[in-house]
């Protein structure tokens, strides 16, 4: 199913299959709910998968006005989910999603039985000397041209060991970015430094991260393990950012393993 909601002047789109308690997928900077074909369907057996399209990205409406940090984002997923009638969700974001993801908990705490964060970043101020070349590099490839931005990035988004299909699908995926969302999701990475408040994520946390992650390396995951008390990290072999999508039997595994604990099947 494909179906839309409202919320304010928005109209967020999102894909869902399956019954029982709720998990809410947040897609990457490049992404949108296309890629998480292979979740929705691993998971729908024992979740209502929901993938969202972040404001301005797949079938979603474009942001107006642009946001500029991840706290205006975290808001309008509360509005997103409140739409759909959860009262509490299990909670799974992707690089530029698990940022949206540690900003939600922290403003939402009640709202998150369970956390996992895929890829984890903190956002680009912990980086300052690259954040600034990076944003700007960010807005003109994808104003000038996102299929020009797809056949950079997408190569790096893998491991060595990606099937060249794999790939190209992918890049299909990232081709359809729009300036609106992709600018205002880099704004707010630009803006980002999550350090502190990750201390004030309490609910359970499992960290997952590729083994040959080239966009957000292990080491920042082991960052985020470090700051986020009784969190686990998992490493997934023969795969890079996009561990969901180059291994997803594996990350579906990691997931159900250790979601199971807390999924009692209620909303």
């Amino acid at each position: 199913m494909m179906p839309y909601t409202q919320v304010g002047n928005l109209s967020i789109h999102y894909r869902t299959a399956g019954e029982g308690a709720p998990l809410i997928l947040l897609h990457g900077l490049g992404n949108n709910s296309q890629s998480w074909s292979r979740q929705l369907e691993g998971l729908q057996e024992h979740f209502q998968v929901i993938a969202w399209d972040t404001p301005g990205y797949g079938d979603s409406s474009d942001p107006d006005p642009e946001f500029r940090t991840f706290g205006e984002l975290a808001d309008i997923l509360k509005g997103f989910i409140d739409s759909l009638g959860f009262k509490k969700i299990f909670l799974l974001g992707h690089s530029m999603g698990s940022t949206t993801a540690m900003e939600f908990c922290a403003k939402y705490p009640d709202s998150v039985e369970a956390l996992i964060l895929a890829a984890s970043t903190r956002g680009g101020r912990t980086n300052p000397e690259t954040n600034e070349r990076k944003l700007q590099n960010r807005i003109h490839n994808v104003e000038t041209s996102p299929e020009k931005l797809a056949e950079l990035r997408t190569p790096d988004m893998f491991s060595p060991y990606a099937k060249p299909e794999m790939i190209a699908e992918a890049k299909r995926i990232m081709s359809m970015v729009r300036p609106p969302g992709y600018r205002s999701v880099a704004y707010s990475l630009y803006n980002a430094d999550q350090t502190e408040l990750l201390s004030s994520i309490k609910m359970p946390t499992m960290l997952i991260c590729g083994e040959d992650d080239k966009v957000t390396p292990v080491a920042e995951s082991r960052i985020v393990e470090e700051k986020i008390a009784g969190s686990t990290l998992k490493l997934i072999p023969q795969a890079g950012h996009l561990c969901y999508f180059e291994q997803p039997e594996e990350f579906n595994r990691l997931v159900l393993s250790f979601l199971q604990t807390y999924n009692k099947g209620e909303a």
